[in-house]
């Protein structure tokens, strides 16, 4: 039985391509190059055109073959240049994406959503970010769809509200350290309580008020704003956390941040001719030592009696001044009585915490170092109050 006979190909086929097109001056032209180089080479990641294109010659039908005109070329580009106009077409032409390509970019675009999420938003019973693999889990459960012809933050801000319905979760809060003018006080105050601010800390430096809070990132512009023109220039806004996920109780912060203004002395206008008290001190700090009220210490006098021995190793370390010596919360002077109340939680979570207040260099920051019932040094507040309250939980439990 006789068998046909074998023709070889002639042609030359183009296979794996990626077909980029431009229609001008009425006429099509179209260049052949490899499948993901195209949005490499016009992101800046691809620089040699040869791992861009298959062949440097315009076509004006790749799929048939059919190559462009000299006179085409000339009356559309008004060059025969093909690699000039190879460029060209590169960068304003339009991409024939395959489905695979397609796939990869949305599949890169939904994580890139799902990044952001874990990012900026926190589960509010713990304080504590989702992995990624979680909120991409959760938003396949919701069908959310990403588009690739918008940003992934934009797009991640339209999926928070999906997510809320189906399990907990809202955009973490900011920490920002504010530092106005004293006259400017009451309005910054009145400024955060409005639009929802939990209030950490806050203090006197000289003539300035310092006040570090938790915010809402929408309110940051408006709270900016206030900075540059209600301080009148003089004012400081320090962002300390993009994301805050330590554990705050924002009741218990501002109810602390109330009594802590009363207790300053900040709650009339008649801020600057207030004197300080010293009633009952058990020791008093040197003579000169700006304290963390703004008011300067009065120097002991003879009949008070002797202020007790520091702590073990006398100064503090780090180049720190003991201002207070370590003893009870509930004697702290009058000049820090605004801490005294603040810091009178503890005793009722957990009996038997000590603080010692101490002063970085002259004039300087006055930090409070707390120490638990069994003598352990705790550091900060923040810290002392976990602590305890874990330790009532569990009293409680028993």
């Amino acid at each position: 039985m006789s068998q046909g006979v074998f023709q070889p190909v002639g042609q030359k086929r183009l296979t794996n391509i990626a077909v980029v097109r431009m229609k001008k001056h009425g006429k099509r032209f179209e260049i052949a190059c490899y499948k993901n180089k195209v949005v490499n080479w016009r992101n800046g990641v691809e620089k040699d055109l040869d791992e861009v294109l298959q062949t440097t010659a315009v076509f004006s039908n790749v799929s048939k073959g059919v190559l462009a005109k000299r006179e085409d070329l000339m009356a559309a580009f008004g060059t025969d240049d093909q690699e000039a106009i190879c460029v060209r077409i590169l960068a304003e032409g339009e991409l024939q994406v395959s489905d695979k390509e397609r796939k990869v970019e949305l599949d890169t675009l939904f994580r890139d959503v799902a990044s952001v999420l874990s990012e900026k938003c926190i589960n509010p019973e713990s304080n504590r970010p989702y992995t990624i693999s979680m909120l991409e889990r959760a938003l396949k459960d919701v069908h959310f769809s990403v588009d690739p012809k918008r940003p992934a933050k934009a797009q991640a801000m339209e999926a928070l509200p999906l997510l809320k319905s189906r399990f907990p979760i809202e955009r973490a809060r900011m920490r920002l350290k504010l530092l106005v003018p004293l006259g400017c006080k009451d309005e910054l105050l009145d400024l955060v309580r409005a639009q929802g601010g939990a209030l950490e800390e806050q203090d006197l430096i000289g003539s300035s008020f310092s006040l570090v809070c938790l915010v809402e990132p929408g309110i940051f512009r408006s709270v900016h704003s206030f900075i540059q023109t209600s301080s009148g220039g003089s004012g400081r806004l320090e962002v300390l956390a993009l994301a805050a996920t330590v554990e705050v109780d924002p009741d218990a912060a501002v109810a602390g941040a109330a009594a802590g203004m009363e207790g300053l002395g900040l709650g009339s206008s008649a801020v600057g001719s207030r004197a300080p008290q010293h009633h009952g001190l058990q020791a008093a700090a040197p003579a000169g030592l700006s304290t963390t009220s703004g008011f300067v210490a009065a120097a002991a006098p003879a009949a008070a009696p002797a202020p007790r021995a520091a702590p073990r190793g006398g100064a503090a370390g780090g180049g720190a001044t003991v201002v207070w010596p370590r003893g009870p919360v509930a004697e702290l002077p009058e000049e820090h009585a605004s801490r005294r109340e603040r810091f009178a939680e503890l005793d009722g979570l957990q009996p038997g915490w000590t603080v010692e207040l101490r002063s970085r260099g002259e004039g300087g920051t006055i930090d409070a170092v707390f120490f638990s019932p069994a003598g352990e040094s705790v550091g900060a507040f923040a810290n002392a109050r976990r602590q305890a309250l874990k330790a009532s939980k569990e009293a409680a439990a028993a």
